[in-house]
């Protein structure tokens, strides 16, 4: 593959040198997480680099984009901004528990939230663009389209390039259902409302649907969330995703699982009406009425169309997403490049941005044959509670590894001792007991992301069971949990269950 790759690189170089002119070494079209890494990376090591980037919009279309992309301005840092402060009602309930007297009932201003919020999201953008000039990236703002495997035109100018990179990331989408369309709206839109909805649908059980459920039920809306399958957020761990979804019904939210909506429509009160069936399941079909918004969470699609890659022929997935090699190359147009959420690898902004530091240490570092590295990545659903884990889920540790100790503890959070004693924590721990080595690290529980961040490094660098246990804890804390755990809750030899009750879930 690098010897290759190496090939290629020359062949490029040399045809673009009898042309005569060469732009850039990088021209990177996008400039969210991944596109601005790679690009300000790549400058930072010599090479000439520009970036293209659609004009800032809190909701996107073809014609509108920003600096920060989808994380920035319509994805992680809004939808946190969002959780935080629906996790104020929460905290409002426990400080009653510790003896301070709230005399009146707190209001949420709507208007000042989106507008502190758009303020923060504005000043992230610009600070992503103000780190391109500072990084000596030349930005250019428009609609990009490539010309041919080494020209990108802006604004009717065409740019050469010796490399070209596709970082335009992907786009919430709303599936074909009757009145989909014309009532439903998507994630751009939940986080950008003029008006808090009393009463919401969630179709799509991922991290997008579980997340904005839980935020808006925190702020008092009456939620509705509908998923196909019996459990939600289908890539995590099952019996994570069963305590989880428990939660969630006891925080409120109406959770129907095995259910399909069918059909959208609006009322003469203006009001409306989702239709639902079952899914893969026996019942009869039922509808939810008078809702004010019906938010679609069942996916996003790479944004492949439009940018010219048909155009030169570059193989794209059964997907959407621009198929690429494991150094991010284009399978069969090897000048062009691609990172993040356009090739439907891992779609998470920090793996879009170490995607990006790899390409640029392949491309301008000392030496090529670097790539990106998948090993221990953490994800985390920020709904109430939230869902960590990285490593292995159960039943995938069990079918690799055959031979599997599983350790579990539940417990009450320290803070809803005094109050709300139904809310609890899950803590989870996954071992090949072959050779004692962790393969997982699974927690449900308020703290869950900003603890499972150092268990990533932790399993990263090999950690055993034995070296887990020897551990100090910080007591009294959730996170001593992971290393207080000395008795397995199942094993598996051989991949069959030999100790321990089967998961039901």
């Amino acid at each position: 593959m690098l010897a290759s790759a190496g090939i290629w690189r020359k062949v490029t170089t040399s045809a673009l040198q009898e042309d005569g002119h060469l732009d850039f070494d990088l021209f990177t079209i996008g400039g969210g997480s991944a596109g601005v890494r790679a690009a300000r990376y790549s400058a930072g090591l010599g090479a000439k680099v520009g970036l293209c980037e659609l004009p800032r919009a809190l909701i996107s279309s073809d014609d509108k984009g920003g600096t920060g992309g989808t994380c920035v301005l319509r994805g992680c840092v809004p939808k946190k901004l969002m959780a935080l402060a629906g996790l104020f009602a929460e905290e409002l309930q426990d400080a009653a528990s510790f003896g301070w007297e709230v005399k009146e009932t707190p209001q949420l201003s709507w208007e000042a939230l989106q507008n502190n919020k758009r303020r923060e999201l504005e000043r992230l953008s610009d600070l992503y663009r103000d780190n391109l000039e500072k990084a000596d990236v030349k930005f250019i703002e428009g609609r990009a389209r490539i010309v041919d495997p080494n020209t990108v035109e802006v604004n009717g100018q065409q740019y050469k390039a010796k490399n070209i990179l596709v970082a335009t990331g992907s786009a919430a989408i709303i599936p074909p259902i009757e009145g989909g369309k014309d009532f439903a709206i998507t994630s751009d839109h939940i986080l950008n409302l003029d008006e808090l909805p009393r009463k919401l649908v969630v179709v799509g059980g991922g991290y997008i649907g579980c997340e904005q459920a839980s935020i808006f039920n925190n702020f008092g809306t009456e939620v509705h969330l509908i998923v196909r399958q019996e459990l939600p957020l289908a890539g995590f761990d099952r019996e994570a995703c069963a305590f989880v979804m428990e939660q969630y019904k006891l925080r409120g939210l109406h959770y129907y699982g095995q259910s399909s909506p069918t059909k959208v429509f609006k009322g003469p009160n203006g009001k409306l009406t989702v239709r639902i069936e079952p899914y893969k399941r026996d019942g009869d079909p039922f509808e939810i009425e008078d809702v004010d918004q019906v938010l679609m969470a069942t996916g996003r699609k790479p944004k492949t169309q439009n940018i010219g890659l048909e155009d030169v022929g570059a193989e794209l997935d059964e997907k959407g997403g621009l198929k690429v090699d494991e150094y991010s190359r284009s399978v069969n147009v090897p000048s062009i490049w691609g990172i993040g959420d356009v090739t439907n690898r891992i779609p998470l902004t920090p793996v879009a941005r170490m995607e990006g530091s790899a390409l640029a240490m392949h491309l301008f570092g000392e030496g090529n044959g670097t790539k990106p590295d998948y090993t221990a990545v953490p994800s985390v659903v920020f709904s109430s509670p939230q869902l960590a884990y990285v490593g292995k889920k159960e039943d995938a540790a069990v079918e690799e590894y055959q031979d599997v100790d599983v350790y579990t503890s539940t417990s009450t959070p320290m803070k809803n001792t005094l109050g709300r004693r139904d809310v609890k924590e899950l803590v989870k721990v996954i071992v090949s007991s072959k050779d004692d080595r962790v393969i997982g690290f699974h927690m449900v529980g308020s703290e869950a992301s900003e603890i499972m961040q150092g268990f990533a490094a932790a399993l990263y660098a090999g950690i055993t069971k034995r070296q887990l246990d020897a551990t100090v804890g910080i007591h009294p804390s959730s996170a001593e949990e992971f290393v207080t755990m000395t008795k397995p809750s199942r094993k598996y030899r051989g991949g069959k269950l030999t100790e321990g009750e089967p998961l039901t879930c």
